[in-house]
């Protein structure tokens, strides 16, 4: 499963210059350049914008990020590529046999999912499943805890929390998430 940045994507439209010498023409020209120049100031920023997501996903997911972020560009009137998009693949698979690493796993991933500062539509859809997985590993674990008869531990004062310990001594369990 792949978790995707928010596409940034820009509505201006690269026009050709003219080759024409005459003074409506070179006029013309110049209203192109003003906006091939805003044109490359909006891809300067939406490459900056695209590239902090991205980060924000390998910094919050080490560990489970397989590989580094890949980018979609577009190519700037300047020739230069812009990243317009972008993508981090990690690793949502459980961990086999053990739930309480599957639940630190699930957390971890949500925590990536979510680390952008404006978290994409795609982002959000692995931050659910990776709840749900949280959700399934928590009831593993309770499965577990109840198929061990391990009861838990109520909190009790005076001669009823002596008793109480007394009977189940040796079955207190930490569980941490």
């Amino acid at each position: 499963m792949n978790v995707q940045a928010t596409q940034f994507a820009t509505s201006f439209a690269v026009q050709p210059t003219r080759t024409e010498t005459n003074a409506a023409d070179k006029i013309a020209e110049t209203a192109i350049s003003e906006q091939d120049l805003e044109l490359i100031r909006t891809l300067k920023v939406g490459d900056q914008v695209v590239r902090a997501h991205e980060a924000a996903h390998i910094a919050a997911g080490s560990g489970i990020v397989l590989g580094g972020a890949t980018y979609s560009y577009q190519r700037g009137p300047d020739g230069v590529q812009y990243a317009v998009g972008g993508e981090v693949s990690i690793d949502t698979s459980k961990v086999a046999g053990d739930p309480n690493a599957t639940l630190q796993k699930a957390q971890q991933i949500q925590a990536a999912a979510l680390a952008p500062a404006q978290p994409s539509s795609q982002d959000r859809n692995v931050a659910a499943k990776a709840a749900q997985m949280a959700v399934e590993a928590r009831a593993e674990i309770a499965q577990q805890l109840k198929a061990s008869n391990v009861a838990p531990v109520e909190e009790t004062s005076g001669d009823e929390s002596a008793n109480k310990q007394e009977n189940t001594l040796g079955s207190i369990v930490n569980i941490t998430a």
